[in-house]
């Protein structure tokens, strides 16, 4: 009798189950994105937005998580119009989405430690083009209209007599929102490979993963640190101020975009900008006081503007330098025996660079936005408010009225600044770590 052949392994074939892959990685971010976005609305006040609007501003919310641009627009024909436009990140839910989409693609590789780079190659694509699909249903959800009160009798009564209603809406820039929107995905997934051990990697590349590795995840677990800071000083607020549902929106949605900025300016890195009007975004006093320059003036967000308003933002100086040095020690820790300190100092100076230049882009914050009446501004607030339900404001269109918030940081000195602190944490760091003698022990210079 001959052998039976031996059977097909149960499941998928090869290239459906590439492709299911590609499909869990896409809905487990995008689920842990809306479910973490979801909260933070409804604690900024966003589920009391009338006809039924929740839906449409959770997709807008997500699509400006992966860095897409948000477009409000609307009026009453010639009576009235609204112009208007949000380019922020609030990083909460994208932070969320991208821990939760790497660990889901890591997982799918676990038990290996080199791949092809073929097969690398090929599930991030299938990756891309699974996301791509999802960024354009995102852009279609993304999009909805209200009927708001001018909050002005005459104007109200003027627009009845004419039928005119006014109304206002949002909607998401495809363009941005998905070119964006995959270049975010890009960098997520590189950023994966760059900082786990468990990414297998293939075998030209595996030679470079101790050079880059220690400094990357140093990196990262910096600013997961002052998420975690900024976490447990927001529940102490929350306990003492009883602000609770507040507080709440700024950690689910706005979070890292604090506390990051907060780290550059510890730095000593300086982000420029200006508020005007009232935009209702989530802020500290400290940081909005230094923001509304006068006469329109562009303010300058430093160590120094901040301590004028609260004395407490020295503290930030210190606290980044005991996490650089931590993240030095750590480089070396996770390091091969043998590596000399300047090395050590080379990468982690390389690391602190690339995060500060992440974290520059990602802080940054454009809204602009204003209605006229027969080409008078009217009403406070209304559309401010509106961009706070989405980014974690309140009381969502109280009124109609203009404003501007814009916060960006200047890259051409935060970035060379992150690297000399990484160059001199990392040669610290080295040297406590050639002095205990543990595992990652590196030789003198």
């Amino acid at each position: 009798m001959h052998p039976e052949p031996p059977t097909a392994a149960a499941g998928p074939p090869g290239a459906l189950r590439g492709w299911l892959d590609a499909l869990a990685v896409v809905l487990a971010g995008l689920a842990a994105m809306a479910a973490v976005a979801a909260l933070g609305l409804w604690a900024a006040g966003a589920d009391a937005l009338p006809g039924g609007g929740f839906p449409s501003v959770l997709a807008a919310t997500l699509a400006l998580a992966v860095g897409g641009t948000v477009q409000l627009d609307g009026g009453a024909g010639f009576f009235a119009h609204v112009d208007a436009g949000i380019t922020a990140m609030p990083l909460t839910v994208g932070l969320i989405g991208a821990l939760v989409m790497t660990e889901v693609f890591l997982r799918q590789l676990r038990f290996r430690a080199v791949a092809h780079g073929g097969e690398l190659l090929g599930r991030v694509a299938r990756t891309a083009a699974v996301w791509v699909v999802a960024l354009a249903l995102l852009t279609v959800g993304a999009r909805h209209t209200f009927a708001v009160p001018l909050g002005n009798d005459l104007v109200e009564q003027l627009g009845g007599a004419l039928g005119l209603a006014p109304e206002v809406g949002f909607h998401a820039e495809a363009a941005s929102t998905i070119g964006l929107g995959l270049l975010w995905l890009l960098v997520v997934l590189a950023a994966a490979f760059a900082v786990s051990r468990r990414a297998p990697l293939p075998r030209a590349l595996v030679p470079f993963q101790q050079a880059v590795r220690p400094a990357a995840f140093a990196m990262l677990l910096v600013l997961l640190a002052y998420v975690a800071i900024g976490v447990v000083a927001g529940l102490l607020t929350a306990a003492v101020h009883g602000n609770a549902r507040e507080t709440m929106a700024v950690l689910l949605l706005a979070l890292p975009n604090l506390v990051w900025l907060a780290f550059g300016v510890g730095l000593g890195a300086e982000w420029h900008g200006h508020l005007a009007g009232a935009v209702g975004l989530p802020v500290p006093k400290s940081l909005a006081a230094v923001l509304r320059a006068p006469d329109g003036q562009e303010a300058t967000v430093s160590l120094g503007t901040l301590a004028e308003q609260d004395a407490r933002a020295w503290w930030l100086l210190p606290l980044a330098a005991v996490l650089m040095l931590a993240a030095g020690f750590l480089t070396a820790y996770r390091s091969p025996s043998g590596v000399r300190v300047w090395r050590h100092a080379v990468r982690l100076g390389a690391a602190a660079a690339v995060t500060m230049l992440l974290v520059g882009v990602w802080t940054r914050v454009s809204a602009d936005y204003g209605l006229s009446v027969l080409g008078v501004g009217v009403g406070e607030g209304g559309l401010g408010d509106l961009l706070g339900s989405v980014l974690g404001g309140s009381n969502p269109l109280a009124g109609l009225g203009g404003g501007s918030l814009s916060l960006s940081a200047q890259l051409w000195v935060a970035v060379p600044l992150a690297a000399g602190w990484g160059l001199v944490a990392g040669w610290l760091g080295g040297l406590l770590a050639a002095g205990l003698g543990r595992p990652g022990e590196v030789k003198s210079p």
